[in-house]
This record gives C-alpha cells, sequence and structure tokens, in this order.
C-alpha cells in the first residue's frame, strides 16, 4: 500500500504502536520526511529505524496543552504538512481510576482535551496551506460507554465527537478528516487483559488506515464488522447494558 503524496508526515503520540504501524502501512519513499512528536525518546528511536525515510523528533506532551501551539509551530515550520496523525493514547483499569480521580483526569486530558488542541492547532496550519489529512483515532468504545471503562470511553466519546465536528468544519478547505474506530487492539497498552471479540492489532489497523487514506471513507471500522455492532450496541436495554462488564 503506497501512500502517493505524502512527502511530510507528522504523528503525534510518535512512540505509539498504532501510530507505527501506520506509518509502517504507508510505505513512504526515501525522500518522504516523518516526525514524530512523543515524550519516550527511546521508543521514537526504535521506530525511526523501522522507517526508510528521514526522521525528526519533537518533544510532546498531549497532556501539557499550553506547549501544543509551540510544537505545532515548530513541525510546519520545516515546511508544508501533508498527513497529520492523532494517536496519542493511554489507558487505565476503571477500578484503578475510581481510587484515583486526578488520573482519570490525566487520562481525559491526554486522550481528549490534547487532541483538540493540538488539532485545532494543526487544522488551521493545514487549512491555510490548502490540502493536507488528519487520521484521528477514536475507539468502538466512543459508541456507548460501559461501566467497566466509561472515563476512557467518555474520553473517546468526546474525540469522536470533536473529529466529525472539525472533519464538518473543514469541508471545502481542500483538508480531510479520517476517524479511526478500532475495538480491542492487542498490543503494550491492553498487556495483561483479556482480548475482547473481534480484535485487532497494531498491524492490522495500521493497514486498515493506509487501506482508508488511498480511498474516500471519512470514517474507518476496524474490523470493518465493528460497523454492524454498533449499531446493536446503541439498542442494548440500558437495564442490561448496566449488568455487561465488558
Amino acid at each position: 500500500m503506497k501512500a502517493i503524496g505524502y512527502r511530510r508526515v507528522l504523528l503525534f503520540g510518535g512512540a505509539s504502536e498504532i501510530g507505527q504501524q501506520i506509518l509502517a502501512a504507508l510505505r513512504l519513499p526515501p525522500d518522504a520526511e516523518v516526525l514524530l512528536a512523543g515524550r519516550d525518546e527511546q521508543r521514537m528511536a526504535t521506530a525511526a529505524q523501522a522507517l526508510s525515510c528521514r526522521i525528526r523528533t519533537l518533544h510532546y506532551d498531549a497532556a501539557a496543552i499550553d506547549t501544543h501551539q509551540a510544537v505545532v509551530d515548530k513541525a510546519f515550520a520545516f515546511g508544508p504538512v501533508d498527513l497529520v496523525i492523532s494517536a496519542a493514547g493511554i489507558l487505565a483499569g476503571q477500578d484503578v481510576l475510581d481510587d484515583d480521580p486526578l488520573r482519570a483526569g490525566v487520562l481525559v486530558e491526554t486522550n481528549f482535551t490534547g487532541h483538540v488542541t493540538t488539532l485545532l492547532a494543526a487544522a488551521a496550519r493545514l487549512r491555510a496551506q490548502g490540502h493536507g489529512t488528519i487520521v484521528v483515532l477514536s475507539s468502538v468504545a466512543a459508541v456507548r460507554p460501559r461501566r467497566a471503562n466509561f472515563v476512557y470511553g467518555a474520553a473517546k466519546a468526546g474525540l469522536d465527537a470533536f473529529a466529525r465536528g472539525l472533519a464538518d468544519s473543514l469541508h471545502g478547505s481542500g483538508v480531510r478528516v479520517l476517524l479511526v474506530r478500532p475495538g480491542f487492539v492487542i498490543g503494550r497498552m491492553t498487556q495483561g487483559m483479556t482480548p475482547a471479540p473481534l480484535s485487532s492489532t497494531p498491524a492490522v489497523v495500521g493497514r486498515a488506515v493506509a487501506a482508508a487514506l488511498n480511498g474516500r471513507a471519512d470514517v474507518v471500522w476496524v474490523p470493518s464488522q465493528l460497523g454492524v455492532v454498533a449499531v446493536a450496541l446503541r439498542l442494548v436495554p440500558r437495564p442490561i447494558w448496566r449488568r455487561l462488564r465488558r
């Protein structure tokens, strides 16, 4: 899968497994440049070794919202950006968050608020240059938050709504928004958790995103069957829904 025309790609959440797999699936040419924006320098360096194109790294903390405009300004100072991938995220069990409201707040800042401040700044730059694509990693958890992960689900629901609104606001500007809704992804962030039905891997998500970028879709479910499942999830009566543990 070759993403024609992507000469500069900016990945927020530079150490993200899914973000790295999207880059791998794009098969960028050697003269392309990837900007990895994240906190974990070691993991970003490891990711850079797997890519055949030029790499730059930027320090980026999704929860440090007062720094995001400066990070975006620095990224775009290198030249026009063709693709922005917003993949920063953290996960914690609901039982942990119940006992630590501050940690719950950091999770919401990282998974929702940080995307808002980052993508509004990036969208303004893309709108000004008249072209570009934004990939936003949402989740099937956004469809209907469950008692087992309602803080995480609420953050993703906010992000999902924001991405849809951002897409509408950019209509006609030459900037596209691709909203990605994976199910349970087996990887570093979910290590130790029992996989849910219709689970995928970062590599599967990466390939699905690369394929969607080469088409015209504005939403991609991973796996695709989740789009049908999501309709059913909305129809489950609430007394039954609240008894579901997963």
